[in-house]
């Protein structure tokens, strides 16, 4: 089984896969001072709730970070822990998506997952990707599979945040959609620019998104949203046709695989060597020849 981990600035999404199933998925608030003994134990409990272990099922790790001093803390407890390196979605990772980007190495490995996996869902098609976190991205993806780059918006929590910091009158308001977009009172209208205001502000990146990459039809090309946050906007966006809240780690699943092909290909076999190797650290995948560990490369 393959565990994978997406670490975003704000939460960190854990799944457990079977083959192509996800069977458990787990998320965490991202603290980026967790030492890797710290993690394990979080890790550890995670995974006792579906009565797996470090040194039962888990033959792979998958992880993307946009969090440095928690990648580092992940790969030490991964070695530490599970006994074999992670792959470490970064530069170099094959992908096996074209990044078009000025700065190819600049781009978040949670957005390169995302693409890996919208893609996957539409092939030859342009999809625009949107990811309702910490903050919003919105990116394309070419139907002969190539990142072509993106926008970065501020997510809703942030937006807000700086709303509330920045005005002495305005109060904590609940970010739930109100009645209507006129608000009769400070709640309401707060509600209203925050909800609403982030719905126009996707819808309207997604037509621009769109019209360059050549569909200025609505429908040529499909949009999917994902993210912790996507369920509270997506419903008053009129651009996004599909919500998928598992992508980048679908993605994360469809990267390892991608490099190290064969451990997947052992998924059945796994139950009876973790019996057989009981209190002994997990077997891990057996990395093809050429390939560096955690490099994935």
């Amino acid at each position: 089984m393959l565990l994978a981990v997406d670490v975003g600035n704000t939460q960190t999404h854990l799944g457990v896969f079977d083959r192509d199933n996800l069977l458990y998925e787990w998320r965490a608030s991202t603290d980026a001072g967790r030492t890797a003994d710290e993690l394990a134990l979080m890790f550890g409990q995670f995974l006792a709730l579906a009565g797996l272990s470090f040194t039962r099922s888990i033959t792979g790790v998958a992880i993307s970070s946009v969090v440095p001093p928690a990648t580092q803390e992940l790969r030490e407890m991964t070695l530490k822990y599970f006994g074999f390196p992670p792959l470490v979605v970064e530069p170099g990772t094959r992908t096996g998506i074209g990044v078009m980007t000025d700065h190819p190495r600049e781009v978040g490995a949670d957005r390169i997952a995302n693409a890996v996996a919208a893609h996957e869902m539409y092939p030859n098609e342009g999809v625009v990707v949107v990811d309702f976190g910490t903050a919003i991205t919105v990116d394309a993806v070419s139907g002969e599979g190539k990142y072509l780059g993106g926008a970065i918006a501020p997510g809703i929590d942030t937006s807000a945040a700086a709303l509330f910091s920045a005005t002495a009158q305005i109060q904590r308001v609940e970010l739930v959609a109100p009645p209507s977009a006129i608000g009769r009172n400070t709640i309401n209208s707060v509600q209203s620019g925050v909800i609403f205001g982030t719905a126009s502000l996707v819808d309207g990146l997604i037509e621009r998104v769109t019209q360059e990459m050549g569909g200025s039809e609505e429908g040529t090309v499909s949009v999917v949203a994902t993210g912790g946050l996507a369920g509270t906007v997506v419903e008053h966006c009129r651009r996004v046709g599909h919500i998928e809240p598992m992508l980048t780690l679908r993605g994360l699943r469809l990267i390892f695989e991608r490099n190290f092909p064969g451990v997947r290909a052992e998924a059945d076999g796994v139950e009876a060597r973790a019996g057989d190797k009981q209190g002994q650290q997990g077997a891990g995948p057996t990395f093809p020849e050429g390939c560096a560990g955690s490099r994935g490369i």
